[in-house]
This record gives structure tokens, C-alpha cells and sequence, in this order.
């Protein structure tokens, strides 16, 4: 039986390497294996707070309403519902906080669309299962309109529609068990892109894009565990991110200044950690084990030689002229377990901002004000030539331990690569980065570098482009001279 209510020890999970089953939570997971655990919210109304009676259809949405701002709300044992009609929703106001009992749910009944909308700020959500909601893809079913200053702690998001949680500036999502909803646990976007200061630290994020929108909607880039868009600083810390249907975490356009740490990630389909046309940010002390098999293995089967990776950099970098943290892209002291292939750094010499290939249509980067100012002919010269490409630059990757047994996987050496790679340029007919353009700068002139890694397994290199595949000797040695200080065995993992 699954456990509405949920606590939370808070720390940093270690890194050490010992592999256990799929699914199982390990030592280093334990943290955050939150899903399971006994409720801990409080068994009687804390003073002053107003209690809300679940044999009372509606009893939240009017007394929220009936209440002033900075009202704390306790939700009793039982199964609560908001309504029966589509829109019925609670729309807290500022300083509202809801806290559950002991067995306190807020079910949907799959016939709502939300449970927390509006745009108040600094509410808290504590100690509650939120269940059986039915948002729209792309859309949440907590904080729906991304009010700033929430804290959401110590809850269960199960088995809702579209993504269990929305973001605002300031937000802090901690000790949560966010599991088996249909697009996302968390969909940190913000229509102005103001989310700045955003915390996620001791979650277990399992078993979400249970709608399977890739499949749906092919190339959607729309599943997953978490996914962040243009987010202005994030500190994802201690979670246990694992068994979730494509991507684990994935920052997809115009997000900056990012600390990944000290999180377990394991046993998704996709890419453990991607990072999409982006900024400045420290990926470090993960531990990664057996993600991206399902995906890897799709490309493989269909004869794509392309280096799917499981921590996938793309179209970012290191950008010193957006103040962040860090003016690199750092990844470091991760331990990397059994995944499909290691670290790919891409960059697609046709996606930059005003191009009909650029995925993240309408966007244009963080150095340029507008698209329209990426045309021809200004866009042949400095500083448009330049600025209206995300530059996968200023990367660097280094002691991280990356161990791979093929026959855990049950494939070929096209499972053990790393990558640094352009494509050809060819589209638009105006684009000024035709040719090897692209290919030149991401391998020779954008400061791309690895060094001081341990490797056990049958690694090997895609440079250039797909074509060229060079094995550790020829990756060590001139002209490429990367990974200098590394170490290579042979070995299985």
C-alpha cells in the first residue's frame, strides 16, 4: 500500500560506487527514499490553524477562499476533494499554509484539472498527498501558475496528468516523493522567465512520463523527471532520481547558473543529466549508474552512430558574460556505473537563434535582446556572428570515474563512447556557420577539455563528427591531446 504522507532525513548521498539491483534504493539513495516512508504531519490542528473537514466536498476551496492571507490550514485524515467540475481548484493567498494530517489526500478523482493555482506567493504545501488530477500536458498541478516563494516539503504527487508540480522564483521543493505521473514530477517553467533561486534537495523523483509523450508526439522533447526552462540559478542537490520513462533532469534553453550535486541518479530510460542551449553550471559528486539503455539501445538498433550520452551537453557552455556561480560548465567527481556511453559534448551547427532548426523556436540567446536581430546582414559580423549561437564551450570534465561492463548492457563497444562532435553545417541557405565551421570550433577553439579521469571498460572517442571514432592511444595524442592525467583499464566495470 502506498504511503500518502512522507519525512525525510536531509542529507548528501556519498559516492561510492558499490551497484545494487534496479529500482532498489542503495546507500547512497537512502536519503532520499522518501516514497515509502510513514506520514509525519501533524495528528491535531496546530493552534489557530483552521481545519479542513474531507467528508465536505469543497470544505479547502472555501475556506481558502473565506480566510485571510497567512492562513494555516490542516487537513484531517481522509480523502479530500475540491469539487466536481473541471475547474474546481484551491487559489491560496499570500502566506498561505496547508498542512496534512496523517493519512490526509487530495484526490482529483481524475475529474480536476488542479489542485493549487493562482499566483500568491511564499505558500507552503506540508505533509500532504496530492493525487488523481488531470493536467494538460505542458501544464502543473501544483503551483500552476508558478506563484513565487512556495515551499513545498514532505509531500506525495502521485499519478497526476501533466506534471505534478509547476516553479516560481524562489521555490523550494524538498523531501517530496514525486512518482508516476503522467508527463513530469516538475516542470520548472515560467512564462516571463523569472524563475531565479530555485531548490530541489532530498526528492525521490520515480516513475514519471507515465503517458509516454514521446511516443505520442514524436520529438516532443516534452518527458521525463524534471525539466527546466530558462531557470536563472538552481541548486539540485541529494535527490534520488531514478526509474523514470526518458530523461532523469533536463535543463532544455536558456538556463543559467546550475549546481547538480551529490544526487543518485539511476535506471532511467534517457540521459541521466541533459543540458540543452544553456549556461554556466557545476555538475558534481553524482552517482550514475545503468541509465540511457533504453534509449541507447534504440539507436543502436536502428544503425544511428550518433554518441547518445547519458550526461548530454548541448548546445552549452561556459559563458563569462552571464553572471553566475561559475563561468564554466564543470563536470567533476561524478562516478558514472554501467550507463549507455559516458559524457557527448554537441553542438548543432544549424540550431542558432532566428534558424528554422532551432528546436527552442522563438528563443533567441541570452546575448542577443531578439531574433529579428540575428538576420543577414549583420549576422555575417562581430558580435551577432558570434552571440546568436549557444556555443557548447568552456567545458570542462574531469576526475569523474566512468566504469562500463558491456555485457551488463548486453552490447558492443557502441556503448562505451565519449563524444565531442558538430554536424555539417547546411541550413538555412543564410546561415553563416555553413561547412566544418561548427565542427572546427567546438573541437579546436572552444576550450572543450577532459583530463584527469579514471576509465575501466572498452571506451572509445567520437571526434569531429560520426565518422571519426579514435580509441585512447589517438584521444591522448596529437592533435587532440585530451585527457592528459587519465588512466585506462581494460577491465569490466
Amino acid at each position: 500500500m502506498l504511503s500518502p504522507a512522507l519525512a525525510l532525513a536531509c542529507s548528501s548521498p556519498s559516492t561510492s560506487d558499490t551497484p545494487a539491483g534496479p529500482g532498489a534504493p542503495t546507500a547512497e539513495s537512502s536519503a532520499a527514499a522518501v516514497c515509502d516512508k510513514e506520514p509525519a504531519g501533524p495528528n491535531a490542528a496546530p493552534a489557530g490553524a483552521v481545519t479542513v473537514d474531507p467528508a465536505v466536498a469543497g470544505d479547502l476551496v472555501t475556506k481558502t477562499r473565506n480566510s485571510p492571507a497567512g492562513t494555516t490550514f490542516w487537513l484531517a485524515p481522509g480523502v479530500h476533494r475540491i469539487g466536481d467540475q473541471k475547474y474546481d481548484q484551491v487559489e491560496p493567498k499570500d502566506g498561505d499554509v496547508y498542512l496534512g494530517a496523517p493519512g490526509a489526500v487530495l484526490d482529483g478523482k481524475q475529474l480536476n484539472q488542479y489542485a493549487f493555482t493562482g499566483h500568491a506567493s511564499d505558500v507552503k504545501i506540508q505533509h500532504l498527498t496530492v493525487q488523481g488530477f488531470d493536467a494538460p500536458r505542458d501544464e502543473g498541478v501544483v503551483n500552476h501558475d508558478s506563484g513565487d516563494g512556495w515551499l513545498i516539503e514532505h509531500n506525495t504527487f502521485q499519478r497526476n496528468g501533466g506534471a505534478a508540480l509547476m516553479a516560481g522564483a524562489r521555490q523550494q521543493v524538498r523531501g517530496n516523493c514525486l512518482r508516476d505521473n503522467g508527463q513530469y514530477g516538475m516542470n520548472a517553467y515560467k512564462g516571463d522567465g523569472t524563475i531565479t533561486g530555485l531548490v530541489v534537495e532530498g526528492n525521490e523523483i520515480t516513475g514519471n512520463n507515465t503517458d509516454d509523450w514521446e511516443t505520442k508526439e514524436s520529438g516532443c522533447g516534452c518527458t521525463g523527471g524534471i525539466k527546466f526552462w530558462a531557470v536563472n540559478g538552481a541548486d539540485v542537490r541529494g535527490n534520488w532520481v531514478h526509474d523514470n520513462r526518458g530523461n532523469a533532469l533536463w535543463a532544455d534553453t536558456n538556463n543559467n547558473d546550475f549546481l547538480i550535486e551529490g544526487n543518485v541518479i539511476e535506471n532511467n530510460d534517457g540521459a541521466a543529466i541533459e543540458y540543452e542551449a544553456s549556461y554556466n553550471a557545476t555538475i558534481r559528486n553524482n552517482t550514475i549508474r545503468r541509465n540511457n539503455w533504453v534509449d541507447g539501445r534504440k539507436y543502436a538498433d536502428r544503425g544511428d552512430s550518433f554518441p547518445v550520452a547519458t550526461i548530454y551537453i548541448s548546445e552549452s557552455g561556459g559563458e563569462p558574460r552571464i553572471p553566475a556561480r561559475t563561468k564554466t560548465l564543470d563536470i567533476e567527481g561524478n562516478v558514472l556505473e554501467d550507463n549507455w556511453s559516458g559524457i557527448t559534448l554537441w553542438e548543432n551547427a544549424d540550431r542558432f537563434c532566428n534558424s528554422p532548426a532551432n528546436t527552442s523556436s522563438g528563443s533567441c540567446t541570452l546575448l542577443v535582446p531578439g531574433v529579428d536581430q540575428c538576420t543577414q546582414p549583420g549576422i555575417e559580423t562581430a558580435p551577432l556572428l558570434s552571440d546568436c549561437r549557444w556555443k557548447t564551450q568552456n567545458v570542462e570534465i574531469h576526475d569523474n570515474r566512468f566504469t562500463l561492463d558491456p555485457t551488463v548492457l548486453g552490447c558492443s563497444v557502441s556503448c562505451g563512447r565519449m563524444g565531442l562532435l558538430s554536424n555539417y553545417g547546411t541550413y538555412p541557405d543564410w546561415s553563416p556557420y555553413k561547412g566544418d565551421v561548427i565542427q572546427t570550433a567546438i573541437t579546436e577553439d572552444q576550450h572543450n577539455t577532459w583530463h584527469d579521469n579514471t576509465y575501466v571498460g572498452p571506451w572509445t572517442f567520437v571526434y569531429g563528427d560520426t565518422s571519426q571514432i579514435l580509441d585512447t592511444f589517438q584521444w591522448q595524442g596529437s592533435p587532440y591531446l585530451q585527457d592528459e592525467g587519465s588512466t585506462f583499464a581494460r577491465g569490466n566495470g
